[in-house]
C-alpha cells in the first residue's frame, strides 16, 4: 500500500490511523509508487484548491492504472478522508478508476472494502458516526526524525461556522477517552519522542463522557463576550484536566494543541494558567480570528465581536507573559466590503501575530453559507485583498520576531535545514523555525568534550537575525527542557 496525504495534520494523524489497520490486516507499506498494489490517497474538502490537487493527481494516476491493466497487474485506488465524505458520489461516478472511498470515520472497514474492491466491485463507506475515536488503535508514527508527533483527542465540530465545511465531512464533536490518549503518548514518550502536539478541530471543548463519575459534572462558562449556536454541554473531563495529565508524563516532552476556539478560553483561566505555570506547555496559542471586521463575524457565525476577541487577546497576554500568537483569515468572505477588510488589516497590525496561516474564501457546498449567502466578492478582489492581509502579516510578524534578536531561545532540534547541510533547524517555545550552524557545542550537563546536536537535542540558540518566517542564531550548548526552565 502506498499512501499519499493532504490538507490539515488531522489528517497526517488518519493516515497513520489508517496505516496502523491496515498493517494488522498484512498490508506491507511501500514509498515506491511503482510498487504498489494499493494507492490510498486522504484527502481535504476544506478549501476547493486542496480539492483540485486530488483530481489533478487522479489524473495523473488513470495512466498508471491502465499501464498495469495492461500488464495484468491490478492497481487499486482509494479516496480517504473529507473529500470522500463530500464528494462520494462525484468520485465513484466521475472517475471509474477509483475503487474504493472512505470517510473519516470508515478506516476500520478499509480491509473489508478492498477485499470488494479485488473482485473488481467499486466500494464506499461515508457513513459518519457519533462515537468514533479509533481510541484503540494506536497511530503508527510516520513523523519526521521521530522528533515531534501529532496525536488526536477528538474528532469532528459542533460549531457550524457559516463558511466551514468540517461538520459535514467529519461530522459530530466527540472526544477520546482521557486513558487512551495518556497511553498513547506515554509510548510516544517510551519512544524518545520531544514534542506531542494534541489534535482536535476545536481541542479546548474537550469532553470524555467515558468515566461515569464526571458525567455530572457542570458546563464550562465561555469566554467573557462569546455565544454559540448549541446549547452548553454538561458531564465529562474537560481539557484542563487532559492537559493537566499529559503534561506530567515527561518533563523532558514539550506539549502543544491545535486548533483551539477562541469561545473555550473563559475567565477562570486553568488551561492559561496551566500553561504559565508548566515549563514544558509551550508558551503558544492558536487564535483563529477570520475577520477582522464585526459585521463579518456575525455572517460567519463565529460567535464574537471584534472587541469581544481583542478583549480575550490582551487577557491571555496577560495570563501568560512572552505568549506566542497565530491566526488563521479569510479574505473575500461573502458581502465582505472594503471597509471590513481594512478592519482585518488593523486586527492584524493591532495583535500582532508571530504565525498566520490565511486564505482566500472558496465556498463549500452543504455549509450555511452555501443556502444563504451570496459569494459575490469578484476572485480577482479576494485575490488582492489576500496579498494586502500577507503583506501586513508578515511586515508584522518580522517585527515581532525582532524582539527575539539579541536573546536566547531554546529550540527542539528536527533536523539538517533543507536549505544547506552545514545548519540545523528546529523550533522554539513560539512555535518559530529557527536555524543555526551545525557546530560543536558545550552539553550543559557537564563534561569537557564538545559535542553536536541531534534531532531531539535541546539547544539553548542566540538570535542573530529574524525574518516573518524564521530566526537565525549561533548554539550556546546542548540543555535539557528542565534545566533550561530552571535558569529562567
Amino acid at each position: 500500500v502506498y499512501l499519499e496525504t493532504y490538507g490539515c495534520q488531522m489528517n497526517v494523524n488518519d493516515t497513520e490511523i489508517a496505516w496502523a489497520i491496515l498493517q494488522k490486516n498484512g498490508y506491507v507499506r511501500t514509498k515506491e509508487l511503482d510498487e504498489a498494489d494499493v494507492i490510498l490517497l486522504v484527502t481535504c474538502s476544506v478549501r476547493e484548491k486542496a480539492e483540485q490537487a486530488i483530481w489533478n493527481r487522479l489524473r495523473h494516476l488513470k495512466a498508471l492504472k491502465a499501464r498495469r491493466q495492461q500488464a495484468r497487474l491490478p492497481l487499486r485506488i482509494g479516496i480517504l478522508g473529507c473529500m470522500a465524505e463530500r464528494l462520494k458520489e462525484e468520485i465513484l461516478h466521475r472517475e471509474k478508476l477509483v475503487d474504493i472511498v472512505a470517510g473519516p470515520d470508515a478506516y476500520r472497514d478499509l480491509p473489508r472494502l478492498l477485499a470488494v474492491a479485488e473482485s473488481g466491485q467499486q466500494a464506499a463507506n461515508v457513513l459518519l458516526s457519533l462515537d468514533e475515536t479509533y481510541a484503540d488503535i494506536l497511530p503508527v508514527q510516520t513523523s519526521a526524525g521521530g522528533t515531534t508527533a501529532f496525536v488526536s483527542i477528538m474528532r469532528g465540530c459542533d460549531n457550524m461556522c457559516s463558511y466551514c465545511i468540517v461538520p459535514f465531512t467529519r461530522g459530530r464533536e466527540r472526544s477520546r477517552p482521557v486513558a487512551s490518549i495518556l497511553q498513547e503518548v506515554r509510548i510516544l514518550s517510551d519512544q524518545g519522542v520531544k514534542e506531542v502536539t494534541l489534535l482536535g478541530q476545536n481541542v479546548n471543548s474537550f469532553r470524555d463522557m467515558s468515566e461515569v463519575q464526571f458525567q455530572s459534572a457542570a458546563a464550562p462558562a465561555l469566554s467573557r463576550g462569546f455565544s454559540t449556536v448549541y446549547k452548553a454541554k454538561a458531564g465529562g473531563l474537560r481539557f484542563a484536566h487532559l492537559l493537566d495529565q499529559v503534561s506530567r508524563i515527561d518533563p523532558e516532552m514539550r506539549i502543544r494543541f491545535t486548533s483551539p476556539h477562541p469561545k473555550d478560553f473563559p475567565d477562570e483561566a486553568s488551561v492559561l494558567q496551566l500553561i504559565q505555570e508548566r515549563h514544558n506547555i509551550c508558551k503558544q496559542l492558536h487564535l483563529p480570528a477570520q475577520s477582522g471586521s464585526t459585521r463579518v463575524l456575525e455572517a460567519m457565525r463565529r460567535g464574537y465581536t471584534r472587541e469581544a476577541y481583542l478583549e480575550l487577546v490582551h487577557h491571555v497576554r496577560e495570563s501568560i507573559p512572552g505568549v506566542r500568537l497565530s491566526s488563521d483569515f479569510i479574505a473575500g468572505f461573502c458581502g465582505e466590503t472594503e471597509e471590513d477588510h481594512q478592519q482585518t488589516v488593523s486586527l492584524l497590525r493591532e495583535v500582532r501575530y508571530n504565525v498566520g496561516f490565511l486564505f482566500a474564501y472558496s465556498m463549500r457546498q452543504k455549509t450555511r453559507a452555501y443556502h444563504r449567502l451570496q459569494d459575490d466578492v469578484p476572485a480577482d478582489v479576494k485575490k488582492r485583498r489576500l496579498e494586502e492581509l500577507i503583506t501586513v502579516f508578515r511586515e508584522e510578524a518580522a517585527r515581532a520576531n525582532e524582539v527575539m534578536v539579541g536573546h536566547s531561545q531554546l529550540v527542539l532540534v528536527e533536523g539538517p535545514s533543507k536549505r544547506s547541510a552545514s545548519e540545523l533547524c528546529g523550533r522554539n517555545d513560539g512555535n518559530i523555525k529557527v536555524i543555526f550552524p551545525d557546530a560543536k557545542m558545550e552539553d550543559a550537563a557537564g563534561g569537557k568534550a564538545l559535542v553536536r546536536a541531534q534531532p531531539g537535542d535541546y539547544v539553548l540558540v542566540k538570535v542573530t537575525s529574524a525574518s516573518s518566517q524564521t530566526l537565525k542564531g549561533v548554539p550556546l550548548c546542548r540543555t535539557s527542557l528542565s534545566r533550561s526552565a530552571a535558569c529562567h
